[in-house]
């Protein structure tokens, strides 16, 4: 049995809407004049106002958080030979970056990657010199000492994360 479209073909230009609307924004440019790549009547921005900084998915800023703390658990066990509170001091940055360098729809996978992440790099960081039964208690008491870093880190990631969350939410919500 042949079905029938309900809606006509949207191949035909809609009413008000300009000539080219359904090109990408790189196809919609004018052509180059004295300022080439702006449109007319845009300012140029202040220097450094507005640098957007890098855009991660939730499985980026993951990935990112874990690689950023074991290479750090890496070179704090080659320069220093494994300080624990170094670690922790190195973690808050990351966590900074990682709930403020997500895309705003993936921002709350943020808080659930860094303790995680903290995890990672304490594998190289903690003391355990007997095989792997000896790593794991390394870990383990790792985590029990050092849980002020890993609370405090995942604590500012969570109140950047909400802000920004609450922030995205409003934005959407108020009509254009």
């Amino acid at each position: 049995m042949e079905q029938h479209r309900t809606r006509p073909p949207n191949d035909g230009r809609r009413r008000g809407n300009a000539p080219h609307a359904h090109l990408p924004p790189q196809a919609r440019r004018r052509t180059p004049g004295p300022e080439a790549g702006r449109g007319a009547g845009q300012s140029r921005p202040a220097p450094g106002a507005g640098l957007p900084g890098p855009r991660l998915t939730g499985l980026g800023g993951g990935l990112f958080c874990v690689a950023s703390m074991f290479l750090l658990g890496c070179l704090d066990q080659l320069l220093l030979g494994g300080s624990l509170p170094v670690y922790g001091l190195l973690f808050l940055p990351v966590c900074v970056l990682t709930a403020l360098w997500v895309r705003p729809g993936d921002v709350l996978t943020a808080p659930v990657a860094v303790p995680i992440a903290f995890a990672a790099g304490l594998l190289v960081v903690a003391d355990g010199r007997e095989g792997m039964l000896g790593r794991l208690m390394g870990l383990a008491t790792g985590l029990a000492t050092q849980a002020g870093w890993l609370y405090g880190g995942t604590l500012a990631a969570g109140v950047i994360v909400l802000v920004r969350r609450v922030r995205w939410v409003r934005s959407r919500r108020r009509p254009h």
